[in-house]
């Protein structure tokens, strides 16, 4: 028998190669050899998956569920308007409810954490001008953490509690300004509080015409800050600044831009030249008679 499979081997006869009845042989490995790898792979993937749950739990273990491990790309805060519409372009005709009531809709959604009942009853009333500090006793963290409140009345005309429409229908619209949330921020120095003010791109300076701002001056007044995170500052009702459009020009586009003035905040920056500063399109569309 040997000699004629020595003879089949000699004459360059194959043997089969996905199953070998003679050797036992699966895809030309024995079920020791097939043992030994699949075990090597298994003890590698453990090793592999070990050292990356390893890693995982040990950069886990630098972060704060507070605020961020590291903070420094945040020069100066981006601000944003509501309502924003689509392409921050604000559109609409005074003679066509449609067109100007999903904006005042959109402030009211957007309004209805800052109505004067639910800020007394979740938030304190702070001396102004002020950093509201409330800061940790050692490793005692002091939260949940208090905050300040900004009622929606103080906005005034563009509160939406006299005028439902927000100016939109008598062609004043109002905009809110807000800055984004950046943890620990201090934007202000010396008592002076950071505030606002919106112009006209060159080409339209003729007709952005007067303005507006609620609170008086367009202050994000000092008492709210400093910001100390979702997590920790519940209740945290950031603060807005309101500007009316008293007589801008009719039937135009108007390209607005509105920055943030500040002693200790820049704006344009290297790394984002719209930090500090929000720009948007107004047009306001009424028939002549």
């Amino acid at each position: 028998m040997n000699n004629k499979e020595d003879e089949r081997a000699d004459s360059g006869v194959k043997e089969p190669y996905f199953w070998n009845p003679r050797t036992h042989e699966f895809l030309g490995r024995t079920a020791s050899s097939w043992g030994l790898i699949l075990l090597f792979y298994l003890v590698f993937y453990i090793f592999l998956g070990g050292m990356f749950v390893l890693t995982m739990y040990v950069m886990l273990l630098t972060l704060d569920d507070y605020k961020p491990t590291y903070q420094d790309r945040l020069v100066t805060p981006g601000m944003m308007i509501r309502p924003r519409g689509e392409a921050m372009e604000i559109l609409y005709n005074t003679k066509d409810t449609e067109s100007f009531d999903i904006y005042a809709q959109t402030l009211n959604n957007f309004l209805e954490s800052y109505n004067n009942s639910l800020q007394v009853q979740n938030n304190d009333e702070c001396p102004p001008d002020n950093y509201f500090i409330q800061e940790d006793s050692g490793e005692v963290r002091n939260n949940p953490k208090r905050s300040c409140q900004f009622n929606r009345s103080t906005l005034e005309e563009c509160s939406g509690i006299t005028d439902r429409t927000y100016g939109y229908q008598k062609g004043q619209p109002c905009v809110l300004i807000k800055l984004n949330r950046v943890i620990g921020m201090l934007p202000g120095k010396d008592g002076q509080s950071p505030y606002v003010t919106c112009g006209a791109k060159k080409e339209d300076s003729d007709a952005i015409g007067e303005l507006a701002y609620y609170p008086p001056n367009g202050t994000f007044n000092l008492m709210y800050f400093p910001y100390y995170g979702k997590k920790a500052q519940l209740n945290y009702s950031q603060p807005l600044v309101a500007v009316k459009f008293l007589n801008i020009s009719l039937n135009t586009d108007v390209n607005v831009e509105c920055k943030i003035n500040s002693n200790t905040l820049k704006t344009g920056g290297e790394r984002d030249k719209f930090a500090g500063r929000v720009s948007f399109k107004l047009r306001i569309t009424s028939p002549i008679n």
